[in-house]
C-alpha cells in the first residue's frame, strides 16, 4: 500500500486531527467504565449522594471531552479520505493524458473508466475506515487489556484463550477474500466494456437484431459478477456475526466465572462492571480491526490496478531538452520508415520516404489495410517509428515538445470525434482563445457555417455525446472547422471528406487549396475525385509504395492507380 500511502502523508495535519480525536475517543471509552466502577463500590452501594453527583459531574465532563474528538475525528478523515481520493484521480487522468495509443490498448478504455471511478472510491471507502476504525482499535485493544489485567488477572488470563482463535479467523477470511476481490474487479471492467459496446453500437445491434445476443451476454457477465459478489459479502457478513456471537459468549463466561470471585471476596461488583466492559471493548475494537483486515484485500486489488496505470512507461517519451521553436514552418519528411505496431510479427509500413513542402499536397490512396492511415499517426507521434525518421522542419519528431509538435499540426481523424458542449467549446479545440470572427471564418471554410446559422442558438448550440444530433456530413465539416481554426503549419486529414456529397466536398477543397496556401496538406482519401488535384499522390499496397506522381502521371505508369479510378471515373474524365 505504498501507492497509498504517498499520498495520505501529504496531509499531516489531518492525520494529526484523527489521531488527537481517536486519543480523545480512547480516553472516553475506557474512562467511564473506571468511574462507573468506582461509582458503584465507593457511591451506590453505600448510598453516598455527594459522592455520586461528584462521579457523575466526571462523566458529563468525560462525555463532552468525547463528543469533542468524535466531531474532530470525523472531520479530519472525511477531508483527508476525499482530498486524497481527489488527488488520485486527478493524477491518473493526468496520465491517462500521457499514455499512447498503445497503452491504450493495452488496458483498454473501460477498465480504465473502471479503475478512475470505482477503484478510486474504494480506496476513499478504506481511507476512511482506516483512520475512522484503524487508528483507534490498536489502542482501545492495548489500553483495553491492559485495564483486563489490572482489573482482575485471575478473570483476564481464563478468557486470553479468545484473542489468538479470533486473529487466526480473521487472516484466514482476508485470504480467502483476497482472489475473489480481484475477480470482482475484472467482472466489472467487462460490464463496463460490454455496457459501451451496446451503447456505442446500438444502431448496428438494431439494425441487425441482435438485441437478445446482446442481451444475453449482458446478462451472463453480470451474473458472473453476482455470483462472486455474493460470495464475497457472504464471507463479510460472517466476521461481525461470529464476532457478536464470540462476544456474548465472553460475557457469559465473565459473568459465571465473576460470580465466583465475588463470592468469594477476591472480586468486587463494580470491579466485575467495569471488567465485562473492558472486555468488549477489547472484543469489538477487535472486530473494528477484523473490518480493515476485510476490506484491505479489496483496496489492496484496486490500489494495485491504479499503480498499474500510474507506474505504466510511456512508449512516447519526450527528451530532456526538447526543441521548442523551429525557423522554417511546412515542411515534412519521411526518410525510409518502417513501423510495427508493438505486439505486431511484421511491419505494416516499410520503406516510406517523401518529401513536402508549404503549399503542396501530398494523398495517399490504396486498399482497405495498406497502411494510409498508419502513416498519418506517426507525424504527431501518436505512435513512433520502428526504423528510419519523420522530419517536421528538419526536426526529427521525436525531439520536439509534444505540445510544440502538435501546435505545428491540425489533424482530422478518420472518425469525426465531438465532444458534448457547445459547438463553440468544441471549434475551441484547435485554438482555445478564438474569437467569434475565427470561429465563423472557420466554419466558413469548412462549409460548417451554413447549417450551424440555421440553428436557433447558432455557436451556442449544445451538441450531445459525440455529436450524436448532427449528421455524419456535418460532424466532419466541424471536425475540419476545429482542425483548421488554428493555423496550423501541417494539415491532415484522414478520410475526413467521406461523409460529404460531392458538390460539398468540391467547394470545401476549392476553399481549402486557398486557406492552407502556405502550408503542407496531407490526405488520406477513397476518392479519386478527392485527390486528383494533388501534387504529389501516393499509391499504398500491403504497407509499400506501389507508385508515387501526379493524377496524370500514375494513369499511365501504375496498374493499381489505374484500376481505382476506373472503377470511379467515367471514361471521358480518365482521357482528360
Amino acid at each position: 500500500m505504498k501507492f497509498l500511502w504517498q499520498y495520505i502523508k501529504a496531509y499531516p495535519s489531518y492525520m494529526v486531527g484523527a489521531l488527537v480525536g481517536q486519543l480523545a475517543f480512547v480516553f472516553v471509552t475506557l474512562g467511564l467504565p473506571t468511574l462507573l466502577a468506582q461509582m458503584i463500590n465507593k457511591a451506590i452501594i453505600p448510598q453516598d449522594t455527594s459522592a455520586l453527583y461528584r462521579y457523575g459531574i466526571f462523566m458529563a465532563g468525560i462525555a463532552i471531552v468525547g463528543a469533542f474528538g468524535r466531531v474532530l475525528k470525523s472531520w479530519s478523515v472525511a477531508k483527508m479520505s476525499n482530498l486524497v481520493t481527489m488527488e488520485i484521480r486527478n493524477d491518473t487522468y493526468t496520465k491517462m493524458q500521457q499514455l499512447s495509443h498503445h497503452e491504450f490498448q493495452e488496458f483498454g478504455v473501460p477498465s480504465l473508466g473502471t479503475r478512475i471511478t470505482t477503484d478510486a472510491f474504494m480506496l476513499l471507502q478504506f481511507i476512511d475506515l482506516l483512520f475512522r476504525q484503524g487508528l483507534a482499535a490498536p489502542l482501545m485493544i492495548v489500553f483495553a487489556v491492559t485495564m483486563i489485567i489490572k482489573t482482575s488477572p485471575e478473570l483476564g488470563i481464563a478468557i486470553s484463550p479468545i484473542a489468538p482463535i479470533t486473529l487466526f479467523m480473521v487472516l484466514w477470511i482476508s485470504k480467502v477474500t483476497r482472489p475473489l476481490s480481484e475477480e470482482q474487479q475484472t467482472d466489472l471492467d467487462t460490464i463496463n466494456r460490454i455496457q459501451r459496446e451496446n451503447i456505442t453500437g446500438l444502431r448496428v445491434i438494431r439494425a441487425f437484431r441482435r438485441e437478445k445476443f446482446q442481451e444475453k451476454r449482458f446478462e451472463d457477465v453480470n451474473k458472473r459478477y453476482e455470483k462472486v459478489s455474493i460470495t464475497l459479502f457472504r464471507w463479510m457478513a460472517v466476521t461481525p456475526s461470529a464476532f457478536s456471537f464470540i462476544i456474548n459468549v465472553v460475557i457469559i463466561a465473565i459473568l459465571w466465572l465473576g460470580a465466583g470471585f465475588i463470592g468469594a471476596g477476591s472480586l468486587d461488583v463494580g470491579n466485575l462492571v467495569a471488567f465485562i466492559e473492558y472486555a468488549f471493548h477489547a472484543l469489538f475494537s477487535l472486530m473494528l480491526f477484523a473490518n480493515i483486515f476485510m476490506m484491505y484485500p479489496r483496496a489492496a486489488v484496486s490500489s494495485r490496478r491504479l499503480k498499474e496505470v500510474m507506474g505504466a512507461p510511456i512508449s512516447v517519451k519526450v527528451p530532456e531538452n526538447p526543441v521548442t521553436k523551429t525557423e522554417t514552418h511546412g515542411y515534412l519528411e519521411f526518410k525510409n520508415v518502417d513501423f510495427a505496431y508493438p505486439d505486431a510479427d511484421e511491419p505494416v509500413l516499410r520503406n516510406i520516404s517523401f518529401k513536402s513542402k508549404p503549399g503542396q499536397t501530398v494523398a495517399f490512396i490504396g486498399s482497405t489495410g495498406s497502411g494510409k492511415s498508419t502513416i498519418v499517426k506517426l507525424i504527431p507521434r501518436f505512435y513512433d517509428v520502428t526504423k528510419g525518421q519523420v522530419l517536421v522542419d528538419n526536426v526529427d519528431v521525436r525531439d520536439y515538445s509534444l505540445k510544440t509538435l502538435r501546435r505545428k499540426i491540425g489533424f482530422t481523424p478518420q472518425k469525426a470525434l465531438l465532444f458534448s458542449g457547445k459547438i463553440s467549446e468544441n471549434l475551441r479545440f484547435g485554438k482555445y482563445n478564438a474569437t467569434q470572427h475565427e470561429l465563423e471564418e472557420a466554419s466558413d471554410i469548412a462549409q460548417a457555417r451554413s447549417f450551424i446559422e440555421r440553428l436557433t442558438t447558432k455557436y451556442d448550440t449544445s451538441l450531445a455525446e459525440g455529436g450524436s444530433n448532427l449528421s455524419g456530413g456535418q460532424k466532419q465539416r466541424l471536425s475540419i472547422a476545429r482542425s483548421i481554426i488554428g493555423k496550423p503549419d501541417i494539415y491532415i486529414f484522414d478520410d475526413s471528406f467521406s461523409a460529404l456529397d460531392f458538390k460539398t466536398d468540391a467547394i470545401l477543397r476549392k476553399a481549402l487549396r486557398e486557406e492552407t496556401r502556405t502550408a503542407t496538406t496531407i490526405i488520406v482519401g477513397q476518392r479519386v475525385a478527392s485527390i486528383m488535384h494533388s501534387d504529389l499522390i501516393i499509391v499504398l499496397d500491403e504497407g509499400e509504395i506501389a507508385a508515387k506522381g501526379t493524377h496524370a502521371e500514375l494513369l499511365k505508369t501504375s496498374p493499381i492507380y489505374y484500376e481505382i479510378a476506373s472503377s470511379q471515373l467515367s471514361q471521358e474524365e480518365l482521357n482528360r
